[in-house]
């Protein structure tokens, strides 16, 4: 594995865990949001990632499989979940029993789920940074 596809693997990986954590925020700024254009409420959003692989067969590929991993976002998911209603008779968007329909999103679970991918960001870079001294260190052997 040389040198640039692990600044690669890193760098995927950076870019799935800014994405991540884009829509927990979205999820956070949204908590309260009863309306949308599709209507009802928002829905929370969830990232999906998977490995980058190639195809496998022979030692040479499964080589250059490991050489060329890192991550990307498959997909971004809805959350299928029901709303939550909650008592307000006097909310503009009260249904006849005097329930607000409010999105599916826990802000205390959203803010951990922000943690881990603080985290995750946290440890690409550093993986990042060890990758580039070791790249000058080996630089400075040919002084």
């Amino acid at each position: 594995m040389s040198f640039l596809s692990s600044f690669n693997i890193t760098g995927s990986g950076l870019t799935a865990q800014r994405l991540r954590m884009d829509v927990i925020s979205q999820n956070i700024a949204n908590a309260r949001v009863t309306r949308t254009e599709s209507g009802g409420p928002y829905r929370r959003k969830m990232v999906v990632l998977s490995s980058i692989e190639s195809e496998s067969g022979s030692f040479s590929s499964a080589f250059k499989k490991a050489a060329a991993g890192g991550v990307q976002v498959d997909q971004i998911l809805e959350d299928s979940s029901e709303p939550v209603p909650t008592y307000e008779p006097d909310h503009p968007d009260a249904n006849e029993e005097g329930y607000v329909m409010y999105p599916n999103v826990n802000t205390a679970q959203e803010m951990i789920d922000m943690l881990g991918a603080s985290r995750a960001y946290e440890a690409n870079i550093t993986a990042f940074n060890a990758v580039k001294t070791m790249a000058l260190k080996a630089l400075e052997i040919g002084r």
